[in-house]
């Protein structure tokens, strides 16, 4: 029988969360790495110290349950929160703090980022006992402690207590109110963490692009591609070759980066406005390649299917990519003008 070792995580020196205890179990042994271009140094190298197995997270599919930990490198999106959603503890190679749709999943006790094989040592015994007793509920403790509520709220007849009419009103408007309330503060933690970075970001870019010439050096390669319909179409081959798209994906930063250039390139007269359409869809192939391991993972597809499904979806970016290019292209025609 396989002896487990545990492994404690800390954040990087830029990253965030953690420290975090991975405690590899014979239930769940398992080191996912779903970072694209097969299984990670970091993994490995957590799984050589614990004695777990690490597996690609692009070819196999893993159920939640069996997870010790999962390493990813999401640059602040989806895949941030969705495994803490899931709950499968979290170490993201980018140096991120919590962000994106997920991100009031993301703790610290679920997640940690910017690490590297540094980061990794072996846990003391006191540690790692405090992370077993630290685990979260699982769902049939959840339920049984609903009913437990459920069954506190009822009378001693064993029959649950009626509401009034006012008091069904009143809490009806209430829970509406909540709603709203909660789906404000959303809405504002999301264009504080995530909308106003983000266009500070292209500011940036901009600035720099116009101040320091770079913009015109890199477009001596982008605009010959972006000048007409055929360079559009190579451009969206290039960024959907199964190989790159996965590497292209996290953090989507290439598209903004070249999005950004492309813009300036029309603004300056360089690119016709025409092509903006296209253009756009020519740099965004990659768009959610890295993803495709995780989506299916929550679709809960076996084994099978992800090692068929994750090829398939990449190899289709290949068609379906200079194929948006092309409806793009012919409904801009006159749009412009």
């Amino acid at each position: 029988m396989t002896e487990y070792k545990a492994v404690k995580v800390t954040k990087g020196s830029s990253g965030w969360g953690g420290p975090l205890v991975i405690q590899p179990e014979a239930e769940k042994k398992y080191i996912v790495s779903v970072t694209g271009g097969g299984i990670h140094p970091v993994a490995q190298h957590i799984a050589d110290l614990t004695g777990a197995e690490a597996v690609d997270g692009f070819k196999t599919s893993v159920e939640k349950e069996k997870m010790a930990c999962v390493v990813i490198d999401c640059g602040g999106t989806a895949r941030c929160g969705v495994y803490p959603k899931m709950g499968v503890l979290t170490l993201n190679l980018t140096p991120t703090s919590p962000s994106g749709p997920l991100m009031k999943f993301i703790q610290e006790d679920n997640f940690v980022s910017g690490i590297k094989e540094s980061d990794v040592q072996l846990a003391e015994g006191a540690e790692a006992s405090v992370m077993a007793t630290a685990h979260p509920k699982n769902a049939q403790e959840l339920k049984n402690e609903a009913r437990e509520k459920v069954a506190q709220m009822k009378n001693s007849n064993g029959e649950p207590r009626k509401q009034s009419l006012v008091e069904k009103i009143g809490r009806g408007m209430g829970g509406v109110i909540c709603i709203l309330y909660q789906a404000a503060r959303e809405t504002i933690e999301q264009v504080m963490k995530n909308i106003i970075p983000f266009m500070a970001l292209v500011s940036m870019l901009i600035g720099i692009i116009l101040y320091t010439g770079i913009g015109d050096l890199i477009a001596n390669f982008v605009s010959p591609l972006a000048v007409n319909i055929w360079g559009l179409l190579l451009l969206s081959v290039i960024c959907a070759v199964p190989i790159l798209s996965p590497l292209l994906g996290p953090g989507a930063v290439i598209a903004q980066v070249v999005g950004v250039l492309v813009g300036v390139e029309i603004g300056k007269g360089n690119i016709p406005p025409s092509l903006a359409l296209p253009a756009l869809f020519a740099i965004n192939p990659q768009v959610g390649a890295d993803f495709v391991p995780v989506g299916l993972t929550l679709g809960e597809a076996k084994p099978e299917t992800v090692e068929v499904g994750v090829p398939a979806v990449l190899i289709s970016r290949l068609i379906t990519g200079p194929l948006a290019v092309m409806i793009a292209y012919v409904f801009s025609f006159g749009l412009y003008e």
